[in-house]
C-alpha cells in the first residue's frame, strides 16, 4: 500500500492506493485560515500536524490492515508558504500562506533586481516565499534573526514525519530562490534576501527517497517495517502526476479555490514577463508552465455568501448549457491577480449592472469572469511557447457542466472529463510514494485516466464569447487606476 498526503489550504487529505494504483480509501482533516489584517493569510503549522493525524486516523478506522501495509508515502502541499523554524525546530511565527499579499512592496523590489527573473524564470510574485522573508526581516527582525530553516508547508510535515530537512524541485521553484533551469538553490538569490543555503532544506527530485517514517509514528499508525517518504510535489505538480499530465503538451485546467491552467514541458521554457510560472515538474528533467488566477471557485463561493444561496443552487439556476454573455461582466480579482497582471492590489468588480440584472445574470457573469480569466492564462501560456490543443478538467468546480462548457467556449479547446475517480494531488502524491518505494518508471506509473467524456466549445456562442472576452480584457486597464 502507498499513502498520499495532500496538505491543502482548507484541509489535509490522506489517500491509500494499492500496488495497482487502485484507490483503497481516503479521509480528511480540516484546516482554517487566519486573516488578522487585510491581505494577510496565515496558518499554524501545528494545525497541519493535527489535521494530518485526523486524516490518517480516519483511514486507520476504516482500513487498519491496509494502512499497516504502507511501504511508501508521498507528500503534496500548498506552495510558497514561509514556515520559519529556529535551531531547535520550534516554529517562530504562523506560516505566511500562498495567498498572502502583504509583501507586495518587497516583491516589487526583488523583481526589480534582474537576477531573479534571469535565474528563476519567473516574476517575483507577492505570494512567493522570498519576499515574505524580506517582509519578516523588515517588520519582525527578532524573528528573522532566529530563522535556522525556511520550509515549505509540506516539507514541515516531512520534518514531523521523518526528522529530515528536505524539499524537492517543483515546490522549491515557487520560492524565488531556485535556479529553475539548473534545479538547485541559488546562493546569489538567497544572499539578496540575507539568507544562505544552510537555511534551506536539501533538494531531491519528487520521485526520489526523502527520509523514512519515524518509528514512533509508524507504531502509532499500526505500520511495521521501513516506510520510505518520497520527495513529493507542490500541489499543482502533484495533481499533474495524478492526472498523468507529465509529457510535453499535456495540459489540465483546475477549478479549485484558485484556478490553474497547467501544461507539462519537456524542456525549460521561461517567459517571466507573461506572468506565466515556469517551474520544475516533480519528475526528473521535466518542467511545467502554469497560469494562475487567485479566485476560481472562491469567486463563486463569495457570490454564494452574498446571495445566501449554495453554489450548487446558483449554478443549477443556469441550466446545463451556456448562454451568450448578457453584457454584465465580472472581474474575479477578489484578492488581486497573478497571471497575466501580477497585481496584488487590484480588486474585483461587476460592470454593466442594470435594473434587469437578476441573481442568475450575476451568477452567469461570475462563471464567465473566471472562464475569461482562464482565457487570459491560455493566451499567456501560448505566448510562452506552450502548445495546448485540449485540457482535462479537475477540481471542485469541474462538477458544473455549465461552467466547463463556458470554459471550453472561452478557451476554444475541448475539455476532457476523467472517468469517475479522484486524480488530484493526494493521488499524485501516493503515486510518487509508490515510485520512491519501488523504483518503478515514473512515466509508466503517471498515466492519464480514461476519458469519460469531452465537452466541446459551443460553436454557436463563439462570436458572443469573443465579444465578451474583448470587453473583459478592456476592463482591467480601465479599473486599474482606481485601485492603485
Amino acid at each position: 500500500m502507498y499513502l498520499g498526503l495532500d496538505l491543502g489550504t482548507s484541509g489535509v487529505k490522506a489517500m491509500l492506493i494499492d500496488g495497482d494504483q487502485r484507490i483503497v480509501g481516503s479521509a480528511n482533516g480540516s484546516l482554517d485560515v487566519s486573516r488578522p489584517h487585510s491581505g494577510w493569510s496565515e496558518q499554524e503549522p501545528a494545525h497541519w500536524v493535527r489535521a494530518t493525524q485526523e486524516a490518517v486516523a480516519g483511514l486507520k478506522a476504516k482500513h487498519p490492515n491496509e494502512l499497516a501495509a504502507v511501504k511508501g508515502i508521498g507528500l503534496s502541499g500548498q506552495m510558497h508558504g514561509a514556515t520559519l523554524i529556529d535551531a531547535s525546530d520550534k516554529v517562530l511565527r504562523p506560516c505566511i500562506l500562498w495567498n498572502d499579499t502583504r509583501s507586495h512592496v518587497e516583491a516589487a523590489a526583488l523583481d526589480a533586481d534582474p537576477r531573479f527573473r534571469a535565474l528563476t524564470g519567473n516574476i517575483v510574485f507577492p505570494g512567493f516565499t522570498a519576499p515574505k522573508l524580506a517582509w519578516v526581516q523588515k517588520h519582525e527582525p527578532d524573528v528573522f534573526a532566529k530563522v535556522a530553516k525556511v520550509l515549505l508547508p509540506k516539507d514541515y510535515l516531512r520534518l514531523w514525519l521523518t526528522g529530515e530537512y528536505i524539499s524537492e524541485m517543483s515546490d522549491s521553484a515557487g520560492t524565488s530562490w531556485l535556479d529553475t533551469g539548473k534545479r538547485g538553490w541559488s546562493s546569489e538569490l538567497l544572499a539578496a534576501t540575507n539568507l544562505s543555503k544552510e537555511q534551506m532544506p536539501a533538494l531531491v527530485e519528487g520521485t526520489e527517497q526523502a527520509g523514512k517514517l519515524r518509528s514512533e509514528l509508524a507504531a502509532q499508525w499500526g505500520i511495521s517495517g521501513t516506510v520510505v517518504v518520497a520527495g513529493g510535489a507542490g500541489d499543482n505538480a502533484a495533481s499533474a502526476c495524478g492526472m498523468g499530465t507529465v509529457s510535453d503538451g499535456a495540459a489540465f485546467v483546475s477549478l479549485g479555490t484558485s484556478g490553474v491552467l497547467f501544461a507539462a514541458n519537456g524542456s525549460y521554457l521561461p517567459k517571466p514577463e507573461s506572468a506565466v510560472h515556469a517551474f520544475c515538474h516533480a519528475l526528473p528533467n521535466t518542467w511545467h508552465q502554469m497560469g494562475v488566477i487567485l479566485s476560481a471557485t472562491d469567486a463563486l463561493n463569495w457570490h454564494s455568501g452574498v446571495t445566501g444561496k449554495s453554489a450548487a443552487d446558483l449554478t443549477s439556476e443556469l441550466g446545463e448549457t451556456p448562454k451568450a454573455p448578457t453584457g454584465v461582466t465580472f472581474l474575479p480579482y477578489l484578492s488581486g491577480e497573478r497571471t497575466p497582471h501580477n497585481d496584488a492590489v487590484i480588486r474585483g468588480a461587476f460592470i454593466g449592472l442594470g435594473h434587469e440584472s437578476s441573481r442568475a445574470v450575476l451568477t452567469q457573469a461570475v462563471l464567465e469572469g473566471v472562464s475569461f480569466a482562464l482565457r487570459d492564462n491560455l493566451e499567456a501560456l501560448r505566448s510562452a511557447g506552450a502548445g495546448i490543443s485540449r485540457v482535462t478538467a479537475i477540481g471542485g468546480g469541474s462538477r458544473s457542466h455549465y461552467w466547463l462548457a463556458s470554459i471550453a467556449t472561452a478557451l476554444g479547446v475541448p475539455v476532457d472529463l476523467p472517468a469517475d475517480g479522484d486524480f488530484g494531488a493526494a493521488f499524485g502524491a501516493a503515486r510518487l510514494g509508490l515510485i520512491a518505494a519501488t523504483g518503478a518508471d515514473p512515466t509508466a506509473v503517471c498515466k492519464p485516466p480514461v476519458t469519460a467524456g469531452t465537452i466541446e466549445p459551443v460553436s454557436a456562442l463563439k462570436g458572443a464569447y469573443e465579444d465578451g472576452y474583448k470587453r473583459f480584457r478592456a476592463l482591467y486597464p480601465a479599473i486599474k487606476s482606481l485601485a492603485h
